[in-house]
């Protein structure tokens, strides 16, 4: 074979190759990423100019009705901060001051407050592995939880103060955000993601929620099965701790569903094998059972559309809250990526009767959702009492407060 031949044989095969990766691409693409525009582009316009702006050279009384953002009647939402890139959590120590982490920045950043407002903005703890979760002791305001990506670490805020590591934690993978909360008991809880959409994991912390004593000793599981149970809280009526779940990718556009779970001590939610309502995830457990291997395990107690990518929930309290509100759910629900038709972005209102039980389902905040472009995805919910509550969006880089102001 002369040398010509040899070449245009070459050509042909690496031709053939490039052919066979741009289909491949083209397929993967819209399976899985053609809805996924909003959850990556950068806004077009600036959420934070929209809210400042909506309500100038309008005459009293009047509202805009090109205003993108809808809420109930009674309530309004401001900025509270803006320029804060990737805010996820939030929480106000004992001092009246607030607290964010901004991952992908690598900071937890100081919101000094005065009558009210953010004066301003500080990143004072900075160079730390992806911190997520923030929790304030329940006996000292001013003593701050930290979650890093591979431990929990303790400091004294105002103070000379290094940080205090507490417990360590499985680094790596592609959930990275640990979220940590006290409980009612006292303990210091954390949410430690899978280590991969869908898989058997080695490491029993992950997929998982832990426990621990807030000196990080008697680490201790308390449930597995949660695949990525980002946030979670505690009922006011009875004190259960329910969270939000996310399911895996790749089944399509309408499968697994996304999931509230309420959380008992030594129950598992399924993951990876099972899904919602005990249903065998047979894409991945290909073993053959004589009976469903579901049965045993926890289901979810509220489906949620898939690819809604719930976070940040809160129950309502009374004070300062309009009655029909009181204990009723919200949830923030991030936004999809993987979607053809993306789903989410918005605040969801779960109405709950005493023992729980849902009785509707509504949307509370909608808008950031706009002819493909995404204003904002909701991420973090802080309540409060007397109507008022603060959402962080990460896409947006701001942190919205929101009021009742009354009928």
């Amino acid at each position: 074979m002369d040398l010509n031949r040899k070449k245009k044989i070459i050509f042909s095969i690496t031709l053939l190759l490039i052919g066979a990766l741009l289909v491949w691409a083209g397929v993967f693409w819209w399976n899985n990423l053609r809805g996924a525009g909003p959850a990556f582009r950068s806004p077009q316009d600036d959420i934070a100019d929209i809210i400042e702006d909506k309500d100038k050279d309008l005459p009293d009384g009047e509202n805009n009705t090109e205003f993108p953002l809808s809420l109930p009647e009674g309530f309004e939402i401001s900025i509270f901060t803006d320029n804060v890139p990737d805010a996820r959590v939030l929480v106000q120590d004992s001092l009246g001051n607030f607290w964010l982490s901004q991952p992908d920045e690598g900071t937890v950043s100081l919101l000094t407050i005065e009558d009210n407002e953010v004066t301003r903005v500080d990143p004072i703890l900075q160079n730390l592995d992806r911190p997520h979760g923030l929790a304030l002791d329940p006996e000292n305001g001013t003593v701050l939880y930290v979650a890093e990506t591979d431990k929990i670490s303790r400091v004294q805020l105002y103070s000379d103060g290094s940080f205090e590591k507490i417990a360590d934690l499985p680094g790596g993978g592609r959930h990275y955000s640990r979220t940590i909360e006290f409980g009612p008991d006292g303990k210091l809880y954390v949410s430690i993601g899978s280590s991969c959409d869908v898989c058997y994991e080695e490491d029993p912390r992950r997929a998982a929620i832990y426990r621990m004593d807030k000196d990080g000793s008697n680490f201790e599981e308390f449930a597995t099965g949660l695949r990525n149970a980002v946030f979670f809280d505690w009922s006011f009526v009875d004190g259960r701790m329910w969270a939000t779940e996310m399911g895996r990718d790749r089944l399509g556009d309408n499968l697994p569903p996304d999931e509230i779970n309420i959380v008992e001590k030594g129950n598992d939610y399924g993951w990876p094998t099972c899904y919602g309502k005990n249903m065998h995830d047979t894409n991945f457990d290909k073993n053959q059972y004589i009976q469903n291997p579901c049965n045993e395990k926890t289901p979810s107690y509220i489906d949620l559309q898939a690819h809604s990518a719930p976070l940040g929930l809160v129950f309502i309290p009374e004070e300062g809250w309009p009655e029909e509100y009181w204990y009723d759910l919200l949830v923030a629900y991030h936004g999809s990526w993987n979607r053809t038709i993306p789903t989410g972005y918005k605040i969801m209102r779960f109405k709950l009767d005493d023992s729980g039980n849902v009785l509707g389902r509504e949307d509370f905040i909608s808008g950031w959702l706009q002819d493909g472009t995404a204003l904002g995805r909701p991420v973090d919910i802080l309540i409060q009492p007397g109507g008022i509550m603060y959402i962080t969006d990460d896409h947006a880089g701001v942190v919205y407060k929101v009021s009742y102001k009354g009928n």
